[in-house]
């Protein structure tokens, strides 16, 4: 019997794969990595510290408020006489010089009263006279010193008569004690100079009435020469009414906020448009009350203006206002009320502007800006 050997299947032995050594970081790498975090540390401190020290100093060299804008003068443009427009020659943003014809009123009426007032101006030129022609009143004035003058005459003749007739009344008188002539003759005598004085005094009269009807025909001239003033002055405010339907630039500057278009019918005192005009900007900086005690007119002042990132404009303290805005409110506090609480009020200060941002970059009104007032100068 033959011996078999058996082959034992035996399992395949596993492999344990080998274990990784942790990384270990070199005290090296580590120890820079601190440095540099420090050194950035320390370097943002040194830059805060910095930072804070400046604002410290400048804070304490100089007043600051962001409560400020540019300020100019908007002139309104005013319809003087009312009427309907028929055109209108400018719109907004629109340059425009002074005297510039903006805008036409309808003129037909003011045209008729022209003539009118030229009328009347003629008719009182007729009455009161002038240079060139002898005018009613002057006439008047004429004719009565001529009844007087012709009066007067009369009188030195009725004087001359009555002097005759006194004598020759005297002469009869002696006559008669003489008895060269009669009685008769000497009543005649009597009655002849009775009536030369009669004379006499009836003229003295007429021509004291004629020296009344002198003096009212010069009163006439002067009343007509009134009234001739009186219509030139009304022909010249036609003529001003008039010219007052074409409306001008009263300064030169920038249509802005038209108000006002064809076949509008506007009213004496109406606003049509307004003109930034160019006669220069300046910078209303509101400061609190407790900003005030080292501030004064000639101080330097640094302006920031926000349209204008990096731009660097310059100014100068030109006044201070003499009261707080609230005092120029619509309501203004009354802290008498006993509803009192302390608000720290606000002093306007207008700053002449000295070095601007440059032409293309202007300073227009309204414009925000940050003031920064030297105090210590």
């Amino acid at each position: 019997m033959g011996t078999t050997t058996e082959q034992v299947s035996k399992p395949a032995p596993t492999t344990t794969p080998p274990l990784r050594e942790p990384v270990v970081t070199p005290p090296a790498k580590s120890s820079m990595r601190k440095k540099i975090i420090i050194g950035v540390v320390i370097l943002a401190v040194a830059i805060a510290l910095t930072w804070g020290i400046k604002t410290l100093i400048y804070s304490r060299a100089h007043e600051s408020t962001d409560n400020a804008q540019v300020d100019g003068h908007i002139v309104p443009v005013l319809a003087k006489v009312g009427g309907y427009v028929t055109a209108v020659l400018v719109q907004d943003n629109d340059s425009v010089s002074k005297g510039q014809t903006l805008v036409r009123i309808d003129d037909s009426e003011y045209r008729v009263k022209v003539a009118q007032a030229e009328a009347d101006l003629a008719a009182a030129q007729s009455a009161a006279g002038g240079r060139q022609f002898t005018g009613q009143s002057q006439a008047a004035v004429a004719t009565a010193s001529g009844q007087r003058s012709a009066l007067d005459a009369q009188i030195q003749a009725a004087l001359a008569n009555q002097q005759k007739a006194n004598a020759d009344l005297a002469r009869m008188r002696d006559l008669v004690s003489k008895q060269i002539v009669s009685a008769q003759q000497l009543d005649a005598a009597q009655a002849a100079a009775a009536a030369a004085s009669a004379d006499v005094e009836a003229l003295q009269r007429q021509a004291a009435a004629a020296g009344g009807t002198v003096q009212n025909a010069q009163a006439g001239v002067r009343l007509a020469q009134a009234r001739l003033e009186a219509a030139q002055a009304s022909l010249d405010n036609a003529k001003l009414q008039l010219s007052y339907t074409n409306v001008t630039a009263p300064e030169t500057g920038t249509i802005s906020k038209k108000q006002v278009e064809v076949g509008q019918l506007v009213q004496a005192g109406q606003t049509m448009m307004s003109i930034v005009a160019d006669t220069g900007t300046w910078v209303t900086a509101n400061f609190k009350e407790t900003q005030l005690n080292r501030m004064h007119v000639g101080q330097p002042v640094a302006l920031d203006v926000d349209a204008y990132p990096g731009c660097e404009a310059e100014g100068k303290v030109q006044s201070l206002s003499a009261a707080t805005g609230a005092r120029f409110a619509l309501l203004p506090p009354d802290n008498a009320t006993g509803n009192f609480t302390k608000v720290v009020q606000r002093l306007p200060v207008r700053i002449a502007i000295t070095k601007g941002c440059g032409a293309a970059r202007p300073l227009r009104p309204g414009m925000s800006v940050v003031a920064h007032t030297d105090i210590r100068k």
